[in-house]
């Protein structure tokens, strides 16, 4: 590429939500060009206007808002090679087809639908299933190749719909190095004469693209998989304008868990993950979930998605983004399809909760609490619970004792850990937890070990019961925390009445 700076761009189609493999190739993008003080460019490609959906750009450009993937250029923040949006830059396109007309590398076609789709029926009758307009067949279609010229002219002035096809060279080997496939060599005999230019004034995918990236000076492509077979075309359209090719990365799918096949948003659903950042709602009502209001941080989701085909090459799997554009690059990309793991997806919000500060988890509990507690309250909940929890909500549903005593006590569970001696055992230690005058988890468990010491009991076979009685629930953070966090005269009170549910539950056993 003659020019140094890197320019590369993510160009999404504004055909539905932006599904989370489009947010790894925009991931990709932000982050190659970060890595090489280059600029990373947001390019909305909406030239077909048939599967164009409402509100569907902006739902693209949130959602890379929200995994804070920002552009240096794009819609709505403007940019030296604006616009960009493609159905704004329409009147620069039919030059560029024209060019390709006098250059002898495209001509006009003038075939109706019917008669294309009589040519496939006759194809397909004939044992050709899969009938392509190219080289070939071309001299026996209606095109500026097959008219003579007057004719041609007349069709044009007369304002007969035409397209313009690309005339694709015959048996010529195109080679093209991709920087994650290595060589790619393709036989221009296997290609068809794709339409560049269609009859209601608009480019095609190929010849937009390639004259915005031209435009946009763009040095590098990175983009899916699914683009590679379009990829020859792209460069013998380079070539037919003498322009220099920008360098090619083609990504790896991303799979369904299975591994059988790629992920879909059926799948998601299916399987009860989300595929999209953010929720969609479809024209129909339909929803399908995201990212953002199932409770995982950015963060966590775009650490996920790296993941998801590339690899540092080292052991470490937490990064914060700013890592991530250090370490990042297309050699440690893999080639073969990156099969997505939602409990992994699960884990990596795990670890980011955990390592949130207690007073970003308590800000973030007060607003979505019901219950008006102050801050330092929420701290210490948030400290309690966030090694159990994955999710903010968690919280509070995993830590809804910390607020309430328990309404209703496991008549099994109580049945299994109630021992003869037990309900004594609690009443004396309520008695001692009575005495305690500082009221804070060291003293509460200073107190603990005496108790069980001089009882000669096991550890468990007060804690447990303790817990039971506390919480309503067998597990949880320490208890001489909980016991601190909620204090001495809410302990006090649990207990007794704890002690009276539990009778009446073994009264009921046992009778």
């Amino acid at each position: 590429m003659s020019q140094n700076q890197v320019r590369v761009r993510f160009a999404p189609s504004p055909t539905g939500p932006l599904h989370m493999g489009g947010v790894r190739t925009a991931l990709y993008n932000y982050l190659f060009a970060k890595k090489n003080n280059g600029v990373f460019i947001i390019r909305i490609e909406d030239t077909d206007q048939t599967r164009f959906v409402e509100g569907a750009q902006q739902y693209i450009l949130e959602s890379l808002k929200w995994c804070k993937i920002l552009p240096d250029e794009g819609p709505e923040i403007g940019g030296d090679y604006g616009p960009y949006i493609q159905s704004q830059r329409k009147s620069s396109y039919k030059e560029y087809a024209d060019q390709l007309i006098s250059s002898d590398k495209a001509y006009y076609a003038f075939d109706t639908a019917e008669e294309l789709d009589a040519m496939r029926k006759q194809a397909k009758q004939m044992g050709m299933p899969n009938w392509q307009y190219n080289g070939i067949t071309r001299s026996s279609m209606k095109n500026s190749l097959t008219l003579p010229q007057d004719e041609v002219d007349d069709l044009i002035s007369k304002g007969e719909p035409y397209v313009i096809r690309m005339k694709m060279p015959r048996n010529e080997e195109l080679r093209f190095n991709d920087i994650i496939r290595g060589w790619v060599v393709v036989n221009t005999n296997n290609l068809d004469d794709k339409v560049l230019f269609k009859s209601d004034g608009m480019p095609t995918y190929h010849l937009a693209n390639v004259v915005d990236d031209y435009q946009m000076k763009i040095s590098h492509v990175i983009r899916g998989e699914e683009w590679l077979p379009s990829a020859p075309l792209h460069v013998l359209l380079y070539r037919a304008f003498e322009w220099d090719c920008p360098e090619f990365a083609h990504l790896p799918l991303l799979l369904r868990p299975d591994g059988n096949g790629k992920l879909s948003k059926r799948d998601g659903d299916r399987l009860g993950f989300p595929v999209f950042p953010m929720d969609w709602k479809t024209t129909e009502g339909e929803l399908y979930s995201g990212y953002k209001e199932k409770g995982y941080f950015p963060e966590a989701f775009i650490n996920m998605l790296a993941f998801l085909g590339w690899n540092p090459g080292t052991a470490q799997e937490i990064f914060s983004l700013e890592e991530l554009v250090q370490s990042f690059s297309l050699d440690r990309v893999s080639k073969s399809g990156a099969k997505f793991d939602p409990d992994k997806t699960r884990w990596f919000q795990q670890q980011y909760l955990r390592n949130e500060s207690d007073e970003t988890l308590a800000n973030l509990l007060k607003l979505n609490m019901p219950l008006d507690l102050e801050l330092n309250k929420l701290k210490t909940i948030s400290s309690l619970m966030k090694e159990r929890a994955t999710f903010v909500s968690d919280i509070l549903s995993e830590g809804v004792y910390l607020f309430n005593p328990p309404s209703n006590f496991d008549s099994k569970l109580i049945n299994k850990k109630w021992k003869e001696n037990t309900s004594e055992l609690m009443k004396e230690w309520k008695d001692e937890l009575s005495q305690i005058e500082s009221f804070v988890a060291p003293e509460i468990e200073m107190a603990f070990k005496e108790f069980v010491h001089i009882k000669e009991v096991k550890i468990g076979q007060v804690l447990l019961p303790f817990r039971l009685l506390i919480t309503g629930v067998a597990m949880g953070p320490g208890m001489f925390e909980i016991a601190s966090f909620l204090g001495k005269k809410e302990v006090l009170n649990r207990m007794e009445n704890g002690l009276v549910s539990v009778q009446k539950i073994l009264h009921a056993t046992h009778h």
